[in-house]
């Protein structure tokens, strides 16, 4: 058990897991967090999902991990102690945490509630934090947050269901609202490219709202999951031709959230002449993205990362209108490396959930 000792100004010893090395094996440790400040909140984390981004991280794939890493930006659990300028947040409060953990409070972005478009923006895990400390993630029993950085969950939303909104959640309902399709008008014709953590919630958001969404996998074997399971109205095998062709200009968008490298042009063919195809994966290797489907379609490619905190309460106080939770399997603390070799192969559905504050076991 490794402990942490780069963080002297810091008190509260915490126990958490973390990846030591490019293995990516999970072990216990143990480290310390900041003592709660006048605009903090110590948080008792109940949840923590398990986002595919924990596997990049963990592996040192993108190569920026600071080891050790303790993953984990999908958080929920009870406020414990409140600092005086958290007006907003009393103890006992149901809260959530996602992936900000820090932002310059100043540019024209915070200014605008979207935090999340900072230049100096700092993840919940393997960021700098505002007092030099590198900052660990959900994959513990506590965590102190910025009162700025944490929303409410509410009541009618199971916190280990709700933990993978904050990540998940929030990431495909930030460009389906900025693309004016979370909101009451004309049926429009959704695309969503992958069926997995990020995929089913957005198709459960299409749905919501009224809209025709037609799922693109490679894998034949999820058209009755999307269909029956999901409402979805139809499915693309994108592995096969003739059901891609049926499907040329159909769609008026494309939510892309595969993580995998995969070529953008086949799936900007489904799309309508004006359509968008906005993408919110992050495949480790650049894409292959032809002209001629974007000049004879006069179509956009565009990204998205995450939301604003503003935005992400919207999120799940709409999450808490319309029922919408993600599909989870839970496990406990022990199971993690299992867990993870198990998200690698998508072998989900559709999110793993870390019950934190259950029996720790050895891994």
């Amino acid at each position: 058990m490794a402990i942490d000792i780069s963080t002297p100004n810091h008190t509260q010893v915490v126990s958490g897991w973390a990846a030591h090395d490019e293995s990516g094996t999970i072990k216990p440790f143990i480290f310390k967090r900041r003592e709660n400040g006048v605009d903090d909140v110590t948080i008792k984390i109940l949840y923590c999902g398990m986002c595919h981004t924990d596997l990049h991280y963990t592996k040192n794939d993108w190569g920026m991990t600071m080891y050790p890493v303790v993953p984990g930006h999908e958080i929920t659990g009870v406020i414990t102690k409140v600092g005086r300028n958290a007006k907003d947040f009393k103890v006992g409060d149901r809260v959530g945490v996602g992936c900000l953990a820090a932002s310059c409070l100043d540019c024209e972005h915070c200014k605008d509630s979207q935090e999340n478009y900072c230049e100096k923006l700092q993840f919940t895990y393997n960021g700098i934090f505002w007092d030099g400390s590198v900052t660990y993630g959900g994959y513990s029993k506590m965590l102190v947050a910025d009162r700025r950085y944490v929303v409410h969950v509410p009541e009618s939303l199971a916190l280990d269901a709700a933990a993978p909104l904050l990540c998940a959640g929030i990431t495909v309902f930030s460009p389906l609202k900025d693309n004016n399709l979370l909101q009451q008008g004309p049926r429009k014709k959704i695309g969503v490219v992958g069926l997995g953590g990020l995929g089913h919630v957005a198709v459960k958001f299409g749905k919501a709202f009224g809209h025709h969404v037609t799922v693109i996998s490679t894998s034949p074997s999820k058209e009755d999951e999307a269909k029956l399971r999901l409402g979805a109205d139809d499915f693309i095998v994108s592995t096969e031709p003739r059901q891609m062709q049926a499907g040329r200009r159909s769609l008026d968008f494309i939510l892309d959230t595969v993580s995998a490298t995969h070529s953008l042009g086949p799936i900007l063919e489904l799309l309508k002449v004006n359509g968008t195809l906005s993408m919110v994966g992050a495949p480790d290797k650049p894409m292959d993205l032809p002209a001629f489907p974007l000049i004879f379609g006069k179509r956009t490619v565009k990204g998205s990362i995450i939301g604003g905190i503003k935005e992400t309460q919207e999120m799940l106080d709409v999450c808490a209108k319309y029922n919408i939770t993600c599909d989870v399997e839970m496990v406990k603390p022990h199971q993690i490396n299992e867990a993870l070799d198990r998200l690698a192969r998508n072998d989900v559905r559709y999110r793993f959930v870390i019950d934190t504050a259950g029996p720790t076991s050895s891994l």
